[in-house]
């Protein structure tokens, strides 16, 4: 298992991200779990907030942020986190969350909805998220919704 000694996470737009953001996706989605590579790509990567975790060298994690209504107090859905195998349980999912949970405040988004797959649920507890509904099956994994009020 690799050590991450210096990481930065920054926030793109997809035409910034999606080099880095689809490679990732690509081989933990598609590749590792099996899902169908025409369901990872989807109409909100476009307008998604991408955050991208980088080492000095290499991308090693993305995850992004769509908003679903552009009301005041929004509602944003988190999805497609990816962690390169090698890097996982050293905190990058964790910064990944974090940024994008502090972008959805700046966009005055008051809940934030995702899609976890139930192996992660507790990850996304820690965060105050709260495991809502039935399980169901997404690309042949099983997941449950998850919300949080900010």
């Amino acid at each position: 298992m690799a050590l991450v000694m210096a990481m930065v996470i920054l926030i793109k737009t997809w035409q910034d991200a999606m080099l880095n953001a689809y490679s990732i996706r690509k081989r933990v989605f598609v590749e590792e779990q099996g899902v169908p590579e025409e369901m990872e790509l989807d109409e909100f990567d476009l307008n998604a907030r991408h955050a991208l975790a980088y080492t000095d060298s290499e991308c090693i994690g993305t995850a992004r942020l769509v908003t679903l209504s552009e009301s005041i107090g929004s509602i944003g859905r988190i999805g497609r986190m990816a962690v390169l195998p090698k890097y996982r349980g050293q905190g990058v999912g964790r910064r990944l969350l974090e940024a994008l949970l502090k972008a959805s405040q700046s966009q005055d988004i008051k809940q934030v909805e995702l899609h976890a797959q139930v192996s992660v649920i507790p990850f996304y507890e820690q965060f105050g998220f709260i495991a809502q509904g039935d399980i169901y099956d997404e690309a042949g994994i099983a997941h449950r919704d998850m919300i949080l009020r900010i």
